[in-house]
């Protein structure tokens, strides 16, 4: 048994109540637990529910239930960003800082040595009370942080920083000019967190500033001069855990949607997801289904009712069911992703290029489409189609909205037999997919993300 993992450490992570948080949280309590340690993961209880599957090591990772306020503006029972609609003004915000009391009185009672924290600025606060050391996990990419949130140069320093450290952030990916594709002179879209006074900026700008360590969900391939430029930018150590991802799924894809998939030739279906999140407007919601039937080719679109439907049956095109018949799917529920990812009839992943899905992308056999909407997922994309070059993006229109032409364009452009696109991203990906997927790339991340976490 390797030194690290003497003594065993408790930790306790209370994540942003988005899935998208929540699950690269529980798989990293999974990477801790595998190698001794015990975890505490405080969530509401609707998302253990929902993914308390995900936990591999029941005897060593425990979830705590927290409550979920009630507050102005959030429907009742809501408990997670899945609850409700995407909007400049918050109230799981501000509902998700009134927990700060349950979650002291849980951590007082826990005494974790160390806790995993994102959104929750005022974790720090309590580790000099309770005594605890305190890890800002981040589950996006390093970039997002280096270009949007403002630089910790200007706040107070112990120190005094050094020219090179009051260097810009790396040229190239990620770049300071880095603006939406279509929508130049508008500013890149973010999680919003407003609630009051305080504003997205501020709360990440106190968490980051408040830890003993910032985690970053990330390898140094991709983003190593990103997280040194972090590093030196808030004087203290930048740890990358990986990607940490499920190596195998559980279990086996549901039955009717196997059943649907093994109907057509290997790698020609088109898969599509846009997170749990994402309510598209119902014209665009049009467009993607319709540029969808443009293909050609069979389809499965797994996407919420967009805005103003009340189901996906009612916001479907006139006619299209029928022009489409059995060779599209268009579902509103959740489905196992990485299991249809898998499969052979799958041959393109269309994603919104959240760090999760790009994760599965990347390691997966499937030709790469991305259709970014927010700051996180335009610098995914980038990193993908311009640095990477395993993926193309669907071009947008002045106010950086797609068309069902350009949808169809660039499915097809990676799908069609012979295409020089085509080719060229599926050698590049296959490429980056041997370095990822090889044999201890991802446990070796993780060993030494755990061996810096315990020195903390």
């Amino acid at each position: 048994m390797p030194e690290f993992e003497k003594p065993k450490r408790h930790i306790a992570m209370f994540p942003w109540i988005a899935m998208g948080h929540i699950t690269p949280f529980i798989h990293v309590a999974n990477g801790l637990a595998k190698r001794g340690h015990s975890v505490s993961i405080l969530i509401p209880r609707k998302a253990i529910l929902q993914l308390g599957h995900q936990n591999l090591y029941p005897n060593l990772i425990k979830f705590q239930t927290v409550s979920v306020p009630q507050v102005d503006g959030l429907p009742p029972g809501a408990e997670t960003a899945s609850d409700i609609d995407v909007s400049p003004f918050n109230p799981l915000a501000v509902a998700f800082q009134a927990m700060s009391k349950e979650v002291n009185t849980l951590l007082c009672t826990l005494k974790p040595d160390i806790v995993f924290y994102d959104f929750a600025h005022w974790i720090p606060d309590l580790a000099a009370k309770i005594g605890f050391k305190t890890v800002f996990y981040n589950v996006i990419c390093a970039a997002f942080w280096a270009i949007t949130i403002v630089p910790a140069r200007h706040f107070p320093r112990d120190r005094p920083l050094t020219e090179e450290e009051l260097l810009e952030p790396p040229k190239g990916y990620p770049s300071s000019t880095v603006v939406l594709r279509g929508q130049e002179g508008r500013t890149l879209s973010t999680i919003p967190l407003e609630c009051g006074n305080t504003t997205f900026d501020a709360v990440i700008t106190a968490a980051m500033q408040g830890c003993d360590a910032i985690g970053v969900r990330t390898c140094r391939e991709l983003e190593g001069a990103v997280c040194d430029y972090l590093s030196a930018q808030y004087n203290k150590p930048v740890l990358l855990s990986g990607p940490v991802l499920p190596e195998v799924p559980k279990g086996k894809l549901e039955d009717k949607w196997d059943a649907w998939l093994a109907k057509f030739k290997p790698k020609s279906v088109v898969y599509c997801a846009f997170g749990s999140q994402l309510n598209l407007e119902k014209d665009q919601f049009e467009e993607l289904v319709l540029g969808f039937e443009m293909t050609g080719l069979p389809f499965f679109i797994a996407l919420p009712k967009p805005k103003g439907a009340n189901s996906i049956e009612e916001a479907l095109p006139e006619g299209f069911v029928e022009r489409v018949g059995d060779r599209g799917v268009v579902y509103g529920g959740w489905v196992q992703q990485t299991h249809i990812l898998k499969h052979p009839s799958v041959g393109c992943f269309v994603s919104h290029c959240g760090f999760g899905s790009m994760w599965e992308s990347l390691l997966s056999d499937n030709q790469i489409v991305l259709v970014p909407f927010l700051a996180d997922q335009i610098l995914n994309a980038r990193l993908l189609t311009e640095e990477l070059k395993v993926a193309v993006e669907v071009e947008r229109g002045e106010m950086g909205w797609f068309c069902k032409e350009d949808l169809c364009k660039a499915v097809k452009c990676v799908m069609d037999e012979g295409s020089e696109v085509g080719d060229m991203v599926k050698r590049n990906h296959a490429k980056w997919k041997e370095t990822f997927a090889c044999v201890g790339f991802m446990d070796n991340y993780m060993d030494n993300f755990v061996k810096q976490i315990c020195q903390l």
